[in-house]
């Protein structure tokens, strides 16, 4: 896959400090960017549009408001497959994601994947930085998910993945019902039920070193009310 037809889309907010040295990272791989801000009060979206000057391989698109993560992937989407792009990458600001791991999920979809997900928690994935606590919620979640919704992925919260153009446009995502971080369990279901070819690589994932964290809990309890509801219509038949 050549290296100009891949877009990486990645939402921002609060992400200053990160996101020079992450749009420098992208690019020297010759991958596109497109930038996802919504309205950050510190300025980011104004530092992307500088970066934007410079590099003529990134874009940015401006929300005018913190509107879920759902819908920034949503809008990146549309953005990416509008200027052609045949892979399209999702992928964190804050460097938990290492941008060096970008050629391997493109080999994947190379290889006949349609979906290639970033898996901490297949053989290879570790996340050394966390304390048993959040390994062990991270994991519940997942084990929950996939009892569930009946899927085989070991990591369907993981928002590192690459899909194939073709894959992605065939998905509801601009239709999505979580807006948080549900929409990652929510699109890996997606494609299961799609009977697409979904494949886990292997990758470290890092903690942020700059920045704050945008995970609340309000964003867990909509994930696993979500979950539970999908889960329980599927027992009965009734799959949304």
């Amino acid at each position: 896959m050549p290296h100009e037809a891949v877009t990486v889309v990645v939402p921002t907010y609060n992400e200053r400090e990160n996101l020079p040295h992450l749009a420098a990272a992208i690019l020297l791989q010759g991958f596109s960017l497109i930038v996802v801000d919504d309205n950050s009060p510190d300025g980011t979206g104004e530092i992307a549009d500088s970066l934007a000057r410079e590099m003529p391989r990134l874009g940015v698109i401006h929300r005018v408001a913190k509107a879920g993560l759902g819908r920034a992937y949503a809008a990146g989407f549309d953005r990416a497959l509008e200027e052609g792009a045949r892979v399209v990458i999702e992928m964190d600001a804050d460097f938990s994601h290492n941008p060096m791991d970008l050629p391997r999920l493109v080999a994947a979809i190379d290889d006949g994947a349609d979906l290639a997900i970033g898996s901490r928690y297949v053989p290879g994935g570790a996340t050394p930085d966390w304390p048993l606590h959040r390994r062990l919620i991270s994991k519940a979640g997942n084990l929950y998910a996939r009892a569930m919704l009946g899927i085989p992925i070991r990591d369907a919260t993981a928002g590192f993945r690459a899909y194939r153009a073709e894959a992605l446009r065939a998905l509801p995502y601009r239709d999505a019902r979580a807006s948080g971080y549900g929409f990652q369990v929510e699109m890996a279901w997606r494609a299961y039920q799609a009977g697409f070819d979904i494949r886990e690589v292997p990758i470290v994932f890092r903690d942020r070193e700059q920045g704050k964290s945008k995970m609340g809990t309000g964003i867990v309890l909509e994930a696993m009310w979500l979950v539970t509801k999908w889960g329980v219509a599927r027992r009965f038949g009734s799959v949304p």
